[in-house]
C-alpha cells in the first residue's frame, strides 16, 4: 500500500477560488461602470457554471471571467469544452427564463490581471 500524499495544494486552491472571487467583482464594477445591470452571478446548473449573466439593452451576455498576469493566457483559458459547457449552460438558463429568450444572447469574456484596466472582449466566441 502506498502512503497518500499530503494536500499541498489546498492552500493553492483557496487562493485561486479567492482571487477568482475578486476578478468577478471587479469584472461586476466595470461591467455596472459600462452601463451593464447584472442579471445573475455565478449561475449554476447541471450543465455549467457561469460567471456573470448581464443585460445591456436588447443584449444578454453570458460572461466568463479570467485572471492571469498576461493577457494571452488569460485569453488561452477558455479552451472550446470550456465554451460549450457554458453553451449549454446558457441554453438551461434561458428555457428556466422565458422572458430573456427574445434578446439576443452573446458570449463575452472579460480577462482581469493586475493592476490593468479589464479587457471585455465582446462575442468572444459563438454559441
Amino acid at each position: 500500500m502506498t502512503p497518500r500524499r499530503p494536500k499541498a495544494s489546498l492552500p493553492g486552491r483557496r487562493r485561486a477560488w479567492r482571487h477568482g472571487r475578486i476578478a468577478e467583482a471587479v469584472a461586476v464594477g466595470y461591467l455596472r461602470l459600462s452601463g451593464w445591470r447584472i442579471v445573475a452571478r455565478n449561475w449554476r446548473s447541471p450543465a455549467g457554471e457561469i460567471d456573470i449573466i448581464a443585460r445591456r439593452r436588447h443584449i444578454l451576455a453570458m460572461i466568463e471571467v479570467k485572471t492571469r498576469v498576461a493577457l494571452r493566457d488569460a485569453g488561452e483559458a477558455i479552451g472550446v469544452h470550456q465554451q460549450s459547457r457554458i453553451r449549454r449552460a446558457a441554453s438551461l438558463y434561458l428555457a428556466r427564463h422565458p422572458e430573456m429568450a427574445s434578446l439576443d444572447v452573446r458570449f463575452d469574456a472579460i480577462l482581469i490581471m493586475p493592476w490593468r484596466w479589464p479587457v471585455h472582449l465582446r462575442d468572444a466566441w459563438r454559441g
